[in-house]
């Protein structure tokens, strides 16, 4: 089964995310052709640029199965000199991380085992009460 993002040609936004038949895999141009809109192939497996087994959730040992950085959702920007979908930004301080193409918060997320959000007017985590 594959996956195909549409793209809008003014945007560069994902606006819609579909079931491809498994020999469009590849081959988007084809897709484009019959359909019009501008399609890119985008994997379900990959996230920050890794590819992970389905099974096990794992990185994968064949790599050269991560595609586009991200899976595709509505909402992503498509960068077609990087290649890569990249989410919706989340706040304004945030930053692109360009090994991954996804958003870091300028400080890192506290690794003490308790629940976190991020408080944009404070520019630091906050702890969830109860989480």
């Amino acid at each position: 089964m594959s996956h195909f993002a549409k793209i809008d040609p003014e945007t560069n936004l994902v606006t819609f995310v579909t079931v491809g038949r498994q020999e469009d895999d590849g081959r988007e141009e084809e897709l484009i052709a019959r359909t019009g809109d501008i399609y890119r192939q985008t994997s379900y497996n990959t996230r920050g640029g890794i590819h992970y087994d389905p099974e096990t959730g794992e990185p994968s040992e064949d790599q050269s199965k991560a595609l586009r950085f991200n899976y595709a959702g509505i909402g992503f920007s498509y960068d077609e000199e990087r290649d890569a979908f990249i989410p919706p930004k989340p706040f304004d301080s945030w930053v692109l991380n360009e090994e991954t193409c996804l958003w870091e918060a300028p400080l890192p997320y506290p690794e003490d085992g308790e629940a976190y959000t991020w408080n944009e007017e404070n520019g630091a985590w906050e702890e969830i009460p109860n989480a």
